[in-house]
């Protein structure tokens, strides 16, 4: 066994042992690379079985442990390392650089982890870490050293007492300093603790503050994404409106239109990750025939079918249910059709029994392995394979739809037999006991008789290709449109036209929009005047503050410009 202490550091610090594991060779270098200026003994092991070889020859300040390793991985060397009384108390850093889920990390937490650091590894984090690590493992080994040596004072306490008739009362005195002694290193030592728990405390706190600053990031993100799409969506609208016998043309307006609802489909799927991460997604609970909703969910996924030449078999029951569910097929159809190759099929069928809606989703794809199960619905998770036809996306559609399934109070499993066996996902969620029968209606169906009505509208916008897409688009519809730049600007033509309609982007240069919103509604003709907040920002915030502010309608980056023009001649 390693006698620890007996030698020292340049900086004189006692000489700890620091078990380094890890299957790769470059990553043991890089770790000893990153620790060796801290002057103590590294230790390299290829493997769970050698690091616990290792332990059994001497003792450890500190294990550096990959989580991923062939064999025996990090979680059940450490689960192994902590069952053995003798090192139940070494501290362990998992390495690993794949995203760890709150489950695996609270799974690291019981198997006796301490910390995560991840790769690429920032050395003057993982070489701090370690230094705290070594200081708190010195500071234990001294703390049961005062404790083996106030037992011990305790049993000469205790022999002082069985012959204190015979022993001086210089003697009892003496061995009562050694006691006071021994309660003050205690108490300096319980101080030291304290501190490390405030500490603890601290970075507890700063992962939190990391968190938010992810979902606004996140909230950032989609919102910027949101401006240059919305003039692209305009742009494309137009183009769809001329007649081409061009072949070309044809194809690439196609492309343009599916690729742009997939780019929004994409942000939209941020921005509600971002939402139910923190809680902020609200469930209206309102009467739905599973038959329209899988309906609405098929019309979503039909191009991507098409250009694969995919059949899809639907077996939709009339049930009606007490959820939103058009989101969680799609999304299941998109992930069934991505990794279905031409020609597949997908069979969707949805069915109601013993209170409970069944969602049944198949495909004939590329299937998946069994180890990947456990992982298939967790954040940023795709299945690589080089049979897949379609490749890339963000790995957040199966975790979105695993979080509003349990948002409504249901449940989702995922099978599949293994590699090109293909694949099948269950979903099952309440279904709806209504007070009565409830009626459901096309919401979408335009009033006969509708006719175009000519509008005096002003836009407001400082994304120029915005503003200008959008005008045009408006004026092709016989509206009368005037623009303006910026705040100021919007402020002063409203003045001057006094226009029915005002449609104006929130975050302006000079006035904002909801500021240029309180002044119109100021004025006396601005009372009567359409208010439309057009932005990228969508969250419940941002709706309060624009209704706030005045406007009658709150629209979210990039808006259908069909829906658009037929609200404006509504109004």
């Amino acid at each position: 066994m390693m006698n620890l202490g007996a030698e020292k550091t340049p900086g004189g610090e006692t000489v700890a042992n620091i078990l380094l594991v890890d299957d790769q060779p470059a990553r043991l270098l890089t770790y000893r690379a990153i620790l060796e200026p801290l002057g103590h003994n590294l230790i390299e092991v290829n493997s769970g079985l050698q690091a616990l070889e290792a332990l059994m020859k001497q003792d450890f300040a500190v294990v550096l442990l990959d989580v991923k390793m062939p064999g025996m991985d990090g979680f059940e060397t450490a689960a192994l390392i902590h069952d053995h009384p003798r090192f139940e108390t070494i501290p362990i850093i998992f390495v690993t650089g794949v995203h760890v889920t709150e489950f695996d990390r609270l799974k690291g937490y019981k198997a006796g982890a301490i910390d995560y650091v991840y790769i690429p590894v920032v050395p003057e984090i993982l070489r701090s870490k370690v230094a705290v690590l070594i200081e708190l493992d010195r500071r234990r080994r001294e703390l049961t050293a005062v404790n083996k040596q106030l037992g011990e004072s305790n049993r000469a306490l205790e022999e002082a007492n069985s012959a204190l008739q015979l022993e001086k009362t210089r003697q009892l005195e003496e061995i009562n300093g050694h006691l006071q002694k021994a309660n003050e290193d205690l108490s300096r030592t319980n101080a030291s603790l304290e501190t490390e728990i405030r500490e603890r405390i601290r970075a507890e706190n700063s992962l939190k503050e990391a968190v938010v600053k992810r979902d606004e990031f996140l909230a950032m993100l989609s919102h910027e994404l949101r401006n240059p799409l919305s003039p692209l969506r305009n742009a494309s609208h137009m183009l769809m409106q001329g007649e081409t016998q061009d072949p070309k043309i044809v194809w690439s307006r196609g492309v343009i239109a599916r690729q742009l609802k997939h780019m929004i489909r994409l942000v939209d799927d941020l921005l509600d990750v971002s939402r139910i991460a923190r809680g902020k997604i609200v469930l209206l609970s309102e009467p739905v025939a599973i038959k329209d909703v899988v309906g609405a969910a098929v019309e979503t996924v039909q191009p991507l079918l098409e250009s694969k030449r995919q059949q899809l078999v639907v077996d939709a029951a009339d049930e009606t249910l007490l959820v939103r569910l058009a989101q969680i097929v799609g999304n299941l159809l998109h992930n069934a059709a991505k990794y279905t190759g031409d020609g597949g099929e997908i069979t969707l069928t949805a069915s109601g029994a013993a209170g409970r809606a069944l969602i049944v989703v198949r495909d004939t794809g590329i299937g998946i392995p069994p180890e990947s199960i456990p992982h298939i619905f967790e954040l940023f998770t795709q299945i690589p394979s080089e049979r897949a036809s379609t490749s890339g996306g963000l790995g957040i559609g199966l975790a979105l739809v695993r979080a509003l399934v349990e948002l409504h109070g249901g449940e989702i499993r995922a099978e599949s037999k293994g590699q090109d066996q293909g694949s099948e996902f269950i979903v099952s969620l309440p279904l709806l006991v209504p007070d009565a029968p409830a009626a459901i209606t096309d919401s979408t169906t335009k009033p006969e008789g509708t006719m175009q009505v000519r509008r005096n509208i002003l836009i407001a916008d400082d994304n120029q290709d915005a503003l200008e897409s959008l005008a045009l688009m408006l004026r092709m519809e016989g509206h009368e449109v005037v623009c303006a730049s910026d705040g100021e600007e919007a402020l002063a033509l409203a003045g001057q036209r006094r226009p029915e309609i005002v449609v104006l982007d929130v975050g302006m240069p000079k006035l904002d929009g909801c500021e240029v919103a309180r002044r119109i509604r100021a004025e006396s003709w601005g009372r009567g005047a359409i208010l439309v907040a057009l932005t990228g920002w969508g969250q419940d915030v941002d709706r309060r503050r624009s209704r706030e502010a005045g406007f009658d309608m709150h629209l979210v980056k990039p808006v259908d410009p069909a829906t658009l023009c037929d609200m404006l001649v509504t109004q």
